[in-house]
C-alpha cells in the first residue's frame, strides 16, 4: 500500500488560515479606525454647530441686555417726567390757593382792623397788624376759625402802645387749610406788607 504525506498540505492550509486571520484582523482594525475617524468628525461637527449656536445666543443675549438697559432708561425718564408733571400740577394748585387765601384774608378782616405784615412759611401764617380794640382781634380770630381756607388761630400778643391813638397792635398765628387731595407744598417763606379791612 502506498504512503501519502499530507504534512505539506496541512502546513499550507494552516498558513492560509493564519493569513486570512491577519487579513481579517487588519480589516477589522481598519474598519474600527474608519468608524472612530467618522465618529470624531461627526462629534467635531456637532461641537462646532453647538459653538455656533452658543455664539449666536450670546450675541442675542447682548442685544436683549442693551434693550433692557434702554427700557430701564426710558422708565427712569418716564418717572422724571411724571415727577415734573406732578410738581407743575402742585404749583398750579398752589397758585389758585394763594388767590383764595388772599381773598379769604380780605373777607375775614373785620372793620377797624388792618394788617401791617403778613408772613407765610409753609402752611403757617402770621398776621401782624393794628385793630381799634381787642374785640376786633377776637372777631378776626372767630372769622379765621369759620374760614374754609384758614384754621387754628392763635394770638401771640395784643398790646396798646402808650400815647398811641391808632389802636392795639397784635400778632396772630394761623394755619392754611390744604384742599382735599392736594398736598402741594406752599412757598417756603412769603412776606407781604398788606392792608385790608376798614380803617381804624
Amino acid at each position: 500500500m502506498p504512503r501519502i504525506n499530507l504534512l505539506p498540505w496541512r502546513e499550507q492550509q494552516r498558513k492560509e488560515r493564519k493569513l486570512a486571520f491577519f487579513v481579517a484582523l487588519g480589516g477589522a482594525a481598519l474598519a474600527a479606525l474608519l468608524v472612530a475617524f467618522a465618529g470624531f468628525l461627526m462629534f467635531k461637527s456637532m461641537i462646532g454647530s453647538q459653538e455656533q449656536r452658543n455664539n449666536r445666543l450670546r450675541a442675542e443675549i447682548k442685544i436683549v441686555d442693551r434693550q433692557i438697559e434702554e427700557i430701564n432708561d426710558l422708565e427712569a425718564q418716564k418717572q422724571r417726567f411724571v415727577a415734573r408733571m406732578q410738581v407743575i400740577e402742585k404749583l398750579q394748585r398752589s397758585r389758585s390757593e394763594v388767590v383764595h387765601l388772599f381773598d379769604e384774608i380780605t373777607k375775614t378782616m373785620p372793620d377797624g382792623t388792618y394788617l401791617t405784615t403778613f408772613t407765610q412759611e409753609g402752611r403757617k401764617l402770621k398776621f401782624e397788624g393794628v385793630a381799634q380794640s381787642s374785640t376786633r382781634v377776637s372777631t378776626f380770630m372767630r372769622n379765621i376759625s369759620a374760614s374754609q381756607w384758614m384754621k387754628d388761630p392763635e394770638l401771640e400778643v395784643v398790646e396798646s402802645k402808650p400815647g398811641s391813638t391808632v389802636g392795639n397792635s397784635f400778632v396772630l398765628d394761623a394755619a392754611q387749610i390744604v384742599a382735599s387731595g392736594d398736598e402741594a407744598e406752599a412757598p417756603a417763606r412769603i412776606k407781604h406788607a398788606v392792608r385790608a379791612g376798614g380803617t381804624p
